[in-house]
């Protein structure tokens, strides 16, 4: 009995293969995917301008950063990781403002 969509006769050649799969089809599957990544970045950057700005800040150009492939240069980057470390680097300096104006005495 064949198994799952498999020919009897060739079920026990697939060794025999001359030409090995692609690795995008057998590699492992662990790890987030940088479309996630990116998305889940574009989040906490805008849930930053309005709530814990200083934390989800850097935490959403770290996401965008590393949904682009850690490389600034890739191409064509994918635009919610590019939106994600802007808007998370807008966030971190109106953070910082904040903060030294708040320290100051003058109200931001």
């Amino acid at each position: 009995m064949a198994g799952l969509g498999q020919h009897s006769r060739t079920r026990w050649r697939t060794h025999l293969r001359s030409n090995p799969r692609s690795r995008g089809r057998t590699g492992p599957r662990t790890g987030p995917d940088r479309a996630t990544l990116g998305v889940i970045g574009l989040i906490c950057a805008v849930a930053g301008f309005f709530i814990l700005s200083i934390v989800l800040g850097p935490v959403s150009v770290l996401l965008g950063w590393l949904a682009m492939g850690r490389r600034w240069n890739s191409g064509s980057p994918a635009l919610p990781a590019l939106v994600a470390v802007v808007l998370g680097v807008i966030d971190t300096i109106f953070a910082i403002i904040r903060i030294t104006t708040t320290a100051v005495g003058a109200p931001f």
